[in-house]
């Protein structure tokens, strides 16, 4: 295993990433460096079990960490008091409405946070995926207010997260409940966390995740910018 991370060049080509097994171990999952936010480079490191995440004054950096934290959208644990808020339509769900007011909330500086990883590049490199029909984002709206949202990219049978937020109670849940409904094999969720884990989130081996989304990937995705199910999703377990 190398001691240090793969040094790509921005000429390089978008396959131009090592094998995901030679990831660090420490810091987990590191494997690259450099390249750039083009949208050939993103679509093959997703689908390849690779993602961008860094700060300001740092490079790009590509990680694959080792385990992968999934959702399978079968599975999602949904509270009685929110399955209660799904049946109530507290809010309206949309699909590709509000693509780049959904990034910049989650670009927003959360609290206890002094940054964001969500860097102005990253914002340009997925608004142009999302304008390809590549990246979607649902929206929850309570009246003409954004309340919450989520977004990410999806390539075939799988939604590959990348951020979320709520401005109003369980906003970016309701967001979250409604993708879990509309045919998505597997959503990747990157890293563990303990919210993501209450909603049914689980740690899959690496191996086993890179060999699903190379099955997931290469099949029909779902319809994204269809009409959004009215009341609650159906595919949900209730939390006790």
């Amino acid at each position: 295993m190398p001691l240090h991370p793969l040094w790509i060049s921005d000429a390089a080509p978008p396959r131009a990433f090592p094998d995901v097994d030679a990831a660090l171990e420490e810091p987990n999952g590191l494997l690259a460096m450099g390249g750039d936010l083009a949208p050939e480079r993103l679509l093959y490191a997703y689908a390849h079990g690779i993602f961008p995440w860094y700060s300001e004054g740092q490079p790009i950096l590509w990680w694959s960490p080792d385990p992968r934290m999934v959702l399978d959208p079968a599975r999602l644990r949904v509270s009685r008091s929110l399955r209660r808020r799904l049946r109530r339509g507290d809010y309206q769900v949309t699909v590709d409405r509000g693509f780049r007011q959904v990034v910049r909330c989650c670009a927003a500086p959360r609290a206890r946070q002094s940054g964001t990883w969500i860097l102005p590049e990253m914002v340009r490199a997925y608004v142009r995926l999302h304008e390809l029909g590549h990246a979607h984002s649902v929206e929850c709206w309570s009246g003409q207010r954004l309340a919450g949202g989520l977004y990410g990219v999806a390539i075939g049978r799988v939604f590959f997260g990348e951020s979320m937020f709520s401005a109003m109670t369980d906003a970016s849940k309701v967001a979250l409940a409604h993708l879990c409904d509309r045919g998505f094999g597997l959503v990747d969720c990157q890293l563990p966390s303990a919210h993501l884990a209450r909603l049914g989130a689980e740690p899959m081996a690496r191996r086993d995740f890179c060999r699903a989304i190379a099955r997931l990937c290469a099949e029909p995705g779902p319809e994204l910018r269809a009409a959004v199910p009215a009341g609650g999703a159906r595919h949900v377990e209730t939390a006790h």
